[in-house]
């Protein structure tokens, strides 16, 4: 049984801190579209090696960079003139009982489906030159790996990493959070198809007000003048208003698109509805945490979760369930302002046993014993780290997000 590291913190809690940071880079993001290719290409070679061979084998394939295009647009539309390039880097099983993996078409199906499902304007087979680089693991890493093919109760931890969460979220994580997707949601594009896919938000907490600042991609193609684009503005504006006050009584100030110069009619304009096609590149790792926000106020782990295997990859499943932790331990307890889940890897150790395990709190109540609590948080993480073996099952179902 694995026993907590207890820590109680000595500070107020972040949301009554002077003021908050916090980023949300949306789907669109060139950093994101890294993020969820590899994401996309991980849960597809994972149901590929279970499905043909009961098991799903040895791969990391978290290494990604997006070299952005190049286009012509302005108000009414434009061209691709040069393609983005995705060159994805990683390991992987390339065949498995004499049967060769198909790996390069997996990963390459499994983008263009991600992009295909995700992305109204961006055209793979036309926009997007898709590079790969895969070659085996090393056979150490393969071997250890292996082992729980081969009859190890528990998976071996690949690499010894740091899995971060923390709960509650403040009104301020979840202003960010909810205007990407609100603003990514098929309820809006459905009903102004201009907004782009490429949403960033930058949430920032003075005292009691909260300004976000929203960049935002637009379609020139769904935008007929320079007017048209200015009151799509102040549509947006308005519906995060709205939006706003379902997440917090604070005053939320909104801005939309501040790099506009009307007068010289520099818009954020797009082909595609992503700066990818030649406003900026990406980076697997380089966005959203796994619990989808960037959160400098927070102790946060600087790994990349997408691409990760999802059997032995503590990179990845700390990431999860660290949080999972922390908001179990949080809701369930009800006697804390703040928690916070540290989980520390072992190379070759069993992934449910951490070296260590830290929950750090705020109490609500300055009384409270932690003779009392400490069983019952050691009960709720153990509850937790007893679903890490079977993560995999439910990790290539798809729907699990780690960014």
């Amino acid at each position: 049984m694995v026993k907590a590291v207890l820590n109680k913190l000595n500070r107020i809690p972040i949301s009554r801190y002077p003021f908050e940071i916090v980023e949300r880079k949306g789907i669109g993001h060139p950093d994101s579209l890294c993020d969820g290719a590899v994401e996309r290409a991980a849960v597809e070679l994972t149901r590929y090696y279970y499905e043909n061979f009961g098991y799903p084998y040895h791969f990391n394939i978290d290494k990604a960079v997006l070299v952005g295009g190049r286009v012509e647009v302005g108000i009414g539309g434009g061209k691709v003139i040069e393609p983005i390039i995705l060159e994805i880097v990683g390991r992987a099983t390339l065949d498995v009982r004499g049967k060769k993996i198909p790996i390069e078409k997996i990963i390459r199906d499994a983008v263009v489906d991600y992009v295909h499902e995700n992305f109204r304007y961006l055209d793979p087979e036309k926009h997007l030159e898709i590079r790969q680089s895969i070659r085996p693991g090393s056979a150490d890493l393969v071997g250890l790996y292996e082992r729980w093919i081969k009859g190890e109760e528990v998976p071996l931890s690949n690499d010894t990493s740091i899995g971060v969460g923390f709960a509650p979220f403040t009104d301020t994580e979840k202003i960010c959070l909810t205007f990407e997707n609100y603003l990514n949601s098929k309820e809006v594009k459905a009903k102004y198809p201009a907004i782009g896919e490429d949403i960033k938000v930058m949430c920032v907490r003075k005292g009691d007000v909260i300004t976000a600042t929203v960049a935002m991609a637009t379609v020139a193609s769904e935008i007929g003048s320079a007017s048209q684009y200015l009151e799509l503005k102040e549509i947006v504006k308005d519906l995060l208003k709205k939006k706003a006050k379902e997440e917090t009584d604070l005053p939320v100030e909104v801005r939309v698109n501040t790099a506009d110069v009307p007068e010289e009619n520099l818009f954020y304009l797009t082909v595609t509805g992503t700066s990818a096609e030649a406003g900026d590149d990406g980076q697997v790792g380089r966005g959203n945490r796994a619990n989808g926000l960037i959160t400098p106020l927070r102790p946060m782990s600087m790994e990349a979760a997408a691409g990760k295997n999802p059997v032995s990859h503590v990179g990845k499943i700390y990431q999860i369930f660290a949080q999972k932790a922390a908001q179990k331990i949080y809701e369930e307890i009800n006697a804390f302002e703040e928690v916070y889940v540290m989980l520390v890897s072992t190379i070759g150790k069993p992934i449910t046993e951490p070296q260590i395990a830290s929950v750090s709190f705020i109490p609500r109540n300055e009384d409270i014993s932690l003779n009392d609590l400490s069983a019952e948080i050691d009960s709720i993480l153990n509850d937790v780290l007893e679903e890490v073996p079977n993560f995999w099952k439910e990790y290539m179902k798809g729907y699990i997000k780690v960014f």
